[in-house]
């Protein structure tokens, strides 16, 4: 079954929502320039209290190695980054890291052009880095998936995800503004239609 991933978590009523609906994974998105920026005290009062099945996911832009750490102090589990990582100083990062990538030149090229096995794979903007309401062309997105595992984001909605999921085949779907009343504020309805969707069933 295809994960889910419901980024862009400002409050708690929001990520207890996903939680409770079979989310595997919260984002939180530890940019300041972003719409849906949350501050490290917002992760302490929400991720601690996910149940331990629910991932909490900090996203980052060329983030310092204080910043993740300071994250994962506050909470997070997983790291995604968009951007260059830091020079970890023991050689690795404190927690599992997922780059952020978008797709290259042609076929199932990607940029920045790593080896990882999991990426999450966005529209490319380099003003926002995501949550731009726009997808991925998803033939080639499939290409990707096929020998990575892939967390599709970009411009997924409840009324899309079934489509994107069926082409693509991803590992997980990543969704914000898709289900946002406004910036950082989840549509409660919109979310529940969402992973229905996703998970191809008829209500939970």
């Amino acid at each position: 079954m295809t994960a889910i991933k419901i980024c862009g978590i400002t409050r708690r009523e929001d990520a207890e929502l996903a939680a409770e609906l079979g989310a595997a994974f919260v984002g939180f998105v530890l940019w300041p320039n972003s719409p849906r920026a949350a501050t490290l005290d917002v992760v302490r009062n929400i991720a601690r209290s996910l149940d331990n099945g629910v991932m909490p996911v900090g996203v980052f832009v060329d983030p310092s190695e204080h910043e993740v750490a300071a994250a994962v102090d506050a909470g997070i589990r997983m790291a995604q980054i968009h951007g260059e990582p830091p020079s970890w100083t023991n050689g690795k990062p404190p927690v599992r890291t997922i780059r952020a990538v978008h797709l290259g030149a042609a076929g199932d090229a990607i940029e920045p052009n790593i080896a990882d096995e999991t990426v999450l794979l966005d529209a490319h903007d380099p003003i926002t880095r995501g949550g731009t309401g726009k997808t991925v062309d998803w033939a080639r997105a499939a290409l990707v998936a096929r020998s990575r595992h892939v967390i599709l984001a970009g411009g997924l909605t409840p009324e899309n995800v079934a489509d994107a999921i069926s082409q693509v085949k991803p590992f997980a779907v990543d969704v914000a503004s898709g289900i946002e009343s406004s910036p950082g504020i989840k549509d409660h309805a919109r979310l529940r239609a969402f992973i229905t969707a996703a998970r191809g069933t008829h209500g939970t």
